[in-house]
């Protein structure tokens, strides 16, 4: 069933005792969770259509990860009633940051906790390779990471979302946040025993942002498109506990 939000493709069900956000990386939308389950247990896993994509393609994307923040915050209100989470990996992390902090300045209902994977916490970027990256390059990496979900790269659907992938670049050069707020929430940090984008080591300043936890699951940068078990599980228990 769809949701009565543009930003969720699918209705969250009343049935859940918890809920996991989860939201897209850079370059993708809502069906990048595409292999994932719709939950574990009694909670779900709800994937986040952002502007831009898919069924949103004549949105404008917003220009700042904080306007992002308040735009996601106002959509998810009603589905905040029961204990929730985020999940953000690489640029979506930093997304997910924001959104709980300003949730948090904003006096709402905390998340009962912030996943945030394979990304350095906000006060030391913003870095990446792809900042560095021109068109073409961009063009390239958002191939390779769609043959990583297991699909064969369309060449007109590479060429609009090379678009919205270099948008979310500039949305991550410009976020620039030197004293973060410290969550009230805990976080945890995951890192990937085989990354090449975001070595593990590189995410011990999450603990300036709250009280932060540290995983290392097994895998390359995107291992987390194939649904691992131990993800899986880390977020259910996560919101559930």
């Amino acid at each position: 069933m769809k949701a009565t939000t543009a930003w969720l493709p699918r209705m969250p069900s009343a049935a859940a005792t918890g809920r996991v956000f989860c939201i897209p990386h850079a370059g993708s939308g809502a069906a990048i969770f595409g292999n994932w389950p719709d939950g574990q247990d009694s909670v779900e896993f709800l994937p986040v259509e952002l502007p831009g994509r898919l069924t949103r393609f004549t949105e404008p994307m917003p220009e700042t990860f904080e306007d992002l923040a308040d735009a996601l915050i106002e959509a998810l209100r009603p589905y905040l009633d029961i204990p929730f989470a985020f999940f953000g990996h690489c640029w979506s992390a930093l997304a997910a940051y924001e959104v709980t902090a300003r949730i948090q300045r904003a006096g709402l209902p905390l998340p009962a906790r912030l996943f945030v994977s394979s990304q350095v916490a906000p006060q030391d970027g913003p870095v990446g390779r792809m900042l560095g990256m021109d068109d073409a390059e961009l063009r390239a990496d958002l191939e390779r990471t769609i043959r990583d979900s297991g699909k064969e790269p369309h060449p007109e659907l590479v060429s609009i979302y090379a678009d919205v992938l270099r948008a979310d670049v500039e949305v991550s050069r410009r976020y620039v946040v030197p004293d973060p707020l410290r969550l009230s929430c805990p976080i945890t940090a995951i890192g990937w025993s085989e990354d090449t984008e975001v070595d593990a080591g590189q995410m011990t300043g999450w603990a300036a942002c709250g009280e932060a936890g540290f995983e290392l699951l097994p895998g390359r940068h995107h291992r987390f498109l194939d649904a691992p078990p131990e993800l899986l599980s880390l977020l259910s228990n996560g919101v559930s506990s």
